[in-house]
């Protein structure tokens, strides 16, 4: 088997069936004592802010919109409005919820839990599926081709150095699958960590498809759940 170079990760070549030690994630190189980014990071990071910024003025309109018109004091009527679009709604939704992966506007579990409130269990089910994985994909390619300046613009320093070590375990790929499997573990993380080991895209793509749909349900069905006791209906 011909080696191969991790990206972001230096120029050492790596031993078939090995894992790569992490290069050092924290260093005095950039400014104010900050990991120096490569180019392909930092246009990531100027991206990634103005997204976010167009995102939340986004929220923030549909919002007031919402109260206004009456769409968002009502999940009865605001699955009404969402259901006369037919198949276009659950399509944004997916769209926004693949994005939210890569540009964080709110926190992915929001998103995910309004799948199965806006469109019910099933299709909210089957959309937040399909978000996930096309998510999960867009993270794991984004860290190939980012590298490691792609966790430390994402993620605090503590969190990259204990998650690093994670790379030089022999078993990282079934540890990842357990991880993609569980309901609360941190999916993007383990997603950036995966595109910076030597993990097939075959293999990742068939753990994420396989194993993520265990953990929506468990996590989505079971918060949705809870939440409909404060307010009735929410579950559909």
């Amino acid at each position: 088997m011909s080696t191969e170079l991790l990206p972001g990760l230096g120029h050492h070549p790596v031993e078939p069936d090995a894992v790569v030690a992490p290069a050092p994630v924290a260093g005095p190189d950039g400014p104010e004592g900050s990991p120096a980014r490569s180019e392909g990071a930092q246009v990531w990071l100027r991206r990634a802010r103005g997204v976010a910024v167009g995102g939340w003025l986004t929220l923030a309109v549909a919002v007031v919109w919402g109260v206004r018109s009456g769409a968002l004091t009502s999940v009865t009527d605001l699955r009404e409005l969402l259901a006369s679009t037919g198949v276009l709604a659950p399509v944004v939704y997916t769209l926004v919820g693949a994005a939210e992966a890569v540009f964080p506007v709110v926190p992915g579990s929001v998103t995910i839990l309004a799948g199965p409130v806006l469109f019910g269990p099933v299709v909210g089910l089957v959309a937040a599926y399909c978000a996930t994985c096309l998510g999960s994909v867009a993270v794991f390619a984004l860290s190939r081709y980012v590298g490691q300046d792609l966790l430390t613009a994402r993620f605090r320093p503590a969190i990259v150095r204990r998650w690093l070590g994670w790379l030089q375990h022999r078993r990282f790929t079934g540890w990842f699958a357990l991880g993609i499997a569980l309901p609360l573990a941190p999916d993007d993380l383990l997603c950036c960590l995966a595109g910076l080991s030597r993990m097939r895209w075959r293999t990742f793509v068939l753990v994420v498809l396989l194993l993520k749909p265990w953990a929506l349900v468990v996590y989505t069905l079971g918060v949705v759940s809870l939440l409909d006791r404060w307010v009735p209906g929410l579950a559909g």
